[in-house]
């Protein structure tokens, strides 16, 4: 507990600037919270960055969104997929890129972090149009997304700790799982805070463990149902298999029957299959 706390002292020193947001993907998701943007400001934005203008475009042509014709430009990402979504992705191809590590324990952590991110934002998109919500799908997948960027950000707060000699302690496993347990709420709201992101969004990472929670926010019902759902398959750094989903609360409340819930736990696997 004294270490822990000594970390908590050490992780709150730490800069909210550190990299767990690349600046374009989070100016295309604060432009389209605006009531003015246009089109082309989505398409001059992304173009703006080409690595990450080139991961969008291998996003869109992936399985999951290619259509009849290959999408060549931004520009036919927009139209094909529609703002929203391309911001979605901008923000899910520049994380995949952001869970790396020199440090191997570290990078562990960040690349099985990474497939939980990926398969609960793909569940949840996925779990939302089942569901019948598919006017909330690009929000569900968003906080899929970001509803552990507290553990991204301990990650790289404890690596830029590390490369400065401090806090080696912490790269024990069992020490990273409680610093995990008590800190990645609290440092992911404080992140989420510090960059204006959407309230819905801020919601995700604060209350996704919650005892309690407001189940007419549909969004948030998603995520912790499919938060679940990836412990349960043991996708991500926690796993619980003995966990019952026809038996929580957040699928009564989505109403679903026992082979939705076995075509979401399909979706989640096949999620696997398809990371960028």
């Amino acid at each position: 507990m004294a270490l822990s706390l000594t970390i908590k002292r050490l992780i709150t020193t730490q800069p909210v600037e550190l990299p767990v947001f690349h600046p374009i993907a989070l100016q295309l998701q604060q432009l389209l919270e605006t009531a003015d943007y246009v089109i082309t400001d989505v398409i001059d934005l992304a173009n703006e960055d080409q690595s990450l203008a080139g991961q969008i475009l291998k996003v869109a042509n992936s399985p999951v969104y290619v259509g009849r014709v290959r999408t060549e430009t931004i520009k036919d990402a927009v139209i094909r997929l529609g703002a929203k979504q391309v911001s979605n992705l901008a923000m899910a191809a520049s994380q995949a890129g952001l869970h790396v590590s020199d440090s191997p324990l570290l990078n562990k952590y960040m690349q099985t972090l990474w497939l939980h991110s990926h398969a609960c934002a793909f569940g949840c998109r996925h779990l939302a149009r089942l569901a019948g919500y598919s006017q909330v799908e690009d929000h569900a997948y968003m906080a899929g997304l970001l509803h552990d960027v507290g553990k991204l950000y301990l990650l790289k707060s404890l690596e830029r700790l590390n490369s400065k000699g401090v806090a080696q302690a912490a790269l024990e496993e069992e020490l990273l799982l409680t610093i995990f347990e008590e800190l990645h709420v609290e440092q992911g709201s404080r992140l989420m805070q510090h960059w204006n992101m959407p309230q819905i969004y801020c919601d995700a990472v604060a209350k996704h463990h919650d005892d309690d929670f407001d189940t007419t926010d549909t969004v948030l019902t998603i995520l912790r149902l499919v938060n679940a759902a990836c412990k349960m398959k043991g996708i991500g750094p926690v796993k619980d298999p003995t966990i019952d989903l026809m038996e929580l609360r957040e699928t009564a409340v989505l109403q679903l029957s026992s082979d939705e819930i076995d075509d979401l736990l399909e979706a989640i696997e096949d999620s696997q299959e398809l990371l960028i």
